[in-house]
Parts: structure tokens; C-alpha cells; sequence
């Protein structure tokens, strides 16, 4: 066995202990169904979703479903546990309008954008290995879990508690993180689509104020679902503040910023207009 498939194996039994783990501190004060924890049943559905998407994917050597069974899973298991709890309340709703919501945005565009382009070049030297390829739809489970587990404990949490200022704050920084996050990915899906702009990079709008607008966005707006989240919440059931800690980490240290960064300083480095752009423009938070 190769190097990177050894490592890559040792990834896929880290990424399902660790969800294991999550499943069963979530689980803790939630409602069940059968005698089996709801929430611990939404965390298992979200990785054995991956593992049957991957099986057509491998046959077929593509990565053109990847994002959109991502985005699929957080709808479908979002909208299972809002059935099956009893008793759910407008807390519970919300947070699932609100998940479901921001998937369906994301996934679309994710979809569209990889349809355009054929296919999502990340994946060239993983798709051919099996385990590695499926090492990355086992990561996308618990990229899954950890970013909706907030959503999801108070959504399956036997605790009750009316919609409050907490759930009015936490929608309001929500929709804040989830509008940055629309309107930075349609400025660059547009100015990309201009062919006048081929080639170059962009740094205008949303982009002008920060290189990573998009990003910013996406950690606001989870950090909104764990607010709204925080007053149900109780025990291990805390673990929920992972969430947005996690998004944060995957973007700023993971497979966002530094990938990206990297990307463009290839394409742009030494170009004094991109040398300027990233010397005056925040990376992630924006300038006023």
C-alpha cells in the first residue's frame, strides 16, 4: 500500500471515531426514536449517505455530485430529524428552515459551477485511488456532521424553550453571514462569466474589501445557528460549539483560504496589481 493511501486510511478511521464521538455527546438530553438517539441516527445517515453516493462516483471516475450530495445531505437528514422528534417546536423550525435554506443556495451554485466547468481539478490524482477518493466522501460526512451538529442537537434536544432574544440575534447575525455569502459568490460567478475578465482576478464589490468575502460569510453565518442554538442546549450537548469553530478552521487553516491563496499566487504572483490587491486587502475579515 502506498504512502498516501496509508494515510489516507488512517484519515477515514479518524473521520468516523471522531464522529462516533460526536454522535454520542449530541446524543445526550436528545429525543429517540425506537430507543435509538434521533441525533445520533442523523450523524450515521450522513456518512452511509456518502458512502453510496461514492460507490456510482469511483465506477464512473467523476466528482460531478460531490457538493450537491453535501448540500443533499444536510437537507434530507435536517428535514428526517424535524419528522421524527417529537414535539418539535419554532426553535427547532427556524434552525432547520435556516440549515435548509443555506444548503439549497450553496448546493446549486456548487453544482452549477462544477457543471460549467466539467469538473473540480482537486480531485485529478484522488479519484484514481479507492481508498482515497473514498476517504473524501467519508471527510464530507463529518464536514456534515460537525457543521450542522448546533442545528441538529437543538433540533432533537428534549428541552424546550420559546423563541427569545437569543433566537432573534442568532437570526439576524445568520442572515448577515448567509447575504455576505450570496452576494460574493454571484459578484465572482458574474465577473467570471464576462469574458472581458478572463484571466484576471477579481477585486471589485464584496471583493475589494476582503479576498475571501464568501468565507467570512459562511462563519457568521453558522455562528448565528449555534446563538439561536445556545439557550437548549445543556451537558455534552455543548459539543454543538464546535460548529462554527469548525467551519472556521476548515476555511482558514483547511481546504479554503490557504488552497486558494496558493492557486492564485501561481496564477498572479509578481503581477503588480495582484501583489497591490493582497497587500491592501484583508484576507478573510473585511475593511470598512
Amino acid at each position: 500500500m502506498k504512502d498516501s493511501d496509508r494515510k489516507a486510511l488512517v484519515i477515514f478511521m479518524i473521520a468516523v471515531g471522531v464522529g462516533m464521538l460526536v454522535a454520542l455527546a449530541g446524543s445526550q438530553g436528545g429525543a429517540t426514536v425506537g430507543g435509538f438517539p434521533l441525533f445520533a441516527l442523523g450523524v450515521a445517515a450522513a456518512f452511509v449517505i456518502q458512502w453510496l453516493a461514492f460507490v456510482p462516483a469511483f465506477r464512473a471516475q467523476t466528482e460531478k455530485y460531490y457538493d450537491l450530495t453535501g448540500a443533499l445531505t444536510y437537507i434530507n437528514i435536517t428535514v428526517l430529524l424535524v419528522v421524527l422528534t417529537p414535539g418539535v417546536d419554532a426553535r427547532g423550525l427556524l434552525l432547520a428552515a435556516m440549515v435548509v435554506a443555506w444548503a439549497v443556495r450553496l448546493g446549486s451554485f456548487l453544482f452549477r459551477r462544477v457543471s460549467k466547468h466539467g469538473k473540480d481539478d482537486r480531485f485529478d490524482e484522488i479519484k484514481p485511488s479507492f481508498i482515497r477518493f473514498l476517504n473524501t466522501w467519508t471527510v464530507q460526512g463529518l464536514w456534515v456532521v460537525l457543521t450542522a451538529a448546533a442545528a441538529w442537537i437543538a433540533i432533537t434536544s428534549v428541552a424546550r424553550v420559546a423563541l427569545d432574544w437569543w433566537a432573534l440575534a442568532g437570526f439576524v447575525v445568520w442572515a448577515v453571514g448567509f447575504g455576505i455569502e450570496a452576494l460574493a459568490d454571484n459578484q465572482k460567478g458574474r465577473f467570471k462569466a464576462d469574458p472581458v475578465n478572463k484571466g484576471r482576478f477579481i477585486s471589485t464589490g464584496l471583493w475589494s474589501r476582503s479576498r475571501h468575502p464568501n468565507y467570512f460569510g459562511e462563519i457568521v453565518l453558522w455562528t448565528g445557528v449555534l446563538v439561536i442554538a445556545v439557550p437548549v442546549l445543556e451537558g455534552w450537548q455543548w459539543l454543538a460549539l464546535l460548529s462554527p469553530v469548525f467551519v472556521a478552521l476548515l476555511l482558514i487553516k483547511g481546504s479554503g483560504i490557504p488552497l486558494l491563496e496558493k492557486k492564485a499566487d501561481k496564477k498572479w504572483g509578481g503581477d503588480p496589481d495582484y501583489e497591490a490587491y493582497k497587500k491592501n486587502t484583508p484576507i478573510l475579515i473585511p475593511k470598512l
